[in-house]
């Protein structure tokens, strides 16, 4: 049997966005900043990047303001053409509106015509700093529907900086997201940003699935890649691909070469290649 594709996507952490606590005063820096990540993760031979609001702490809970849609819309735009115009073939690329606002990643990501979206909380509920975070898969999967079936749904399923309102057996929880939640693919985390992964969490994650993808969603460095790719199905990777590992900084072509490196050791084949759309 050939082997399983590896999807390897990573993260533009944008720096803080206008309307933010922490926003520098120049909207057009922000830009820069953006494109020249994601030209970093591209040119290295990531197989795509997901845009997200990463420097906007703290972060609303569920509905960002329209200022907050509209610069990620732009900064979007601007990823996604660098992705579709990338050396070697067009780019995977994916939005995230933290915490938790689906509705707004669903139209950005329908506008600036992206594969797929990341919900960290798709159904059930959690604890986290923002305070309750409650899924909305009812209304995520008909706004979709609606506007733009194509798109695919990347789902969390205990998601980082957060704890479960309530326990579940892990698997109930990821057969749940996929067969009633119509997550498209599942991801796993650590407890926090750039924190390992349990290797029996998606070990567990993996069986339950149900033949979704299962994607490494924190914690994936290119010396622990071949142990996690045995469980997985790809991973979206931020911090460790960032100046000395620290979320936020800027993208570092020698730690995206590394990463390459343990990708190609996997021996396995890119998304694309095998029809793969993004789940």
């Amino acid at each position: 049997m050939s082997a399983r594709p590896f999807l390897l996507l990573g993260v533009v952490h944008l720096a803080p966005l206008p309307g933010s606590p922490r926003f520098a005063g120049s909207f057009d820096a922000v830009i820069e900043r953006a494109r020249r990540d994601a030209r970093a993760l591209l040119e290295g031979g990531l197989h795509g990047v997901v845009v997200e609001n990463f420097g906007d702490a703290p972060f609303y809970p569920d509905a960002v303001p329209p200022l907050t849609v509209a610069a990620l819309t732009v900064a979007a735009r601007e990823l996604t053409a660098l992705a579709r115009d990338a050396e070697g073939g067009a780019r995977f690329v994916g939005v995230n509106v933290l915490r938790n606002d689906a509705a707004a990643a669903l139209a950005i990501a329908a506008c600036v015509r992206a594969d797929f979206v990341r919900i960290n909380v798709h159904q059930g509920a959690v604890v986290a700093d923002q305070g309750l975070l409650v899924g909305r898969a009812h209304e995520t999967a008909r706004f979709r529907a609606a506007i733009a079936p194509e798109l695919r749904l990347y789902c969390d399923v205990r998601v980082k900086h957060a704890a479960p309102l309530a326990e579940r057996a892990l698997e109930s929880e990821v057969e749940d997201l996929v067969l009633r939640g119509l997550a498209d693919a599942v991801l796993v985390t650590g407890t926090g940003t750039g924190k390992s992964i349990e290797m029996e969490r998606l070990a567990a994650a993996r069986r339950a699935a149900h033949g979704a993808p299962v994607l490494i969603a924190s914690g994936a460095r290119a010396e622990t890649l071949a142990e996690q790719a045995t469980h997985a199905d790809g991973a979206i990777v931020g911090s460790s691909l960032e100046q000395d590992g620290e979320p936020g900084a800027p993208v570092d072509p020698r730690r995206v070469a590394r990463m390459m490196e343990a990708l190609r050791a996997l021996g396995r084949p890119a998304p694309r290649e095998c029809g793969w759309r993004c789940a």
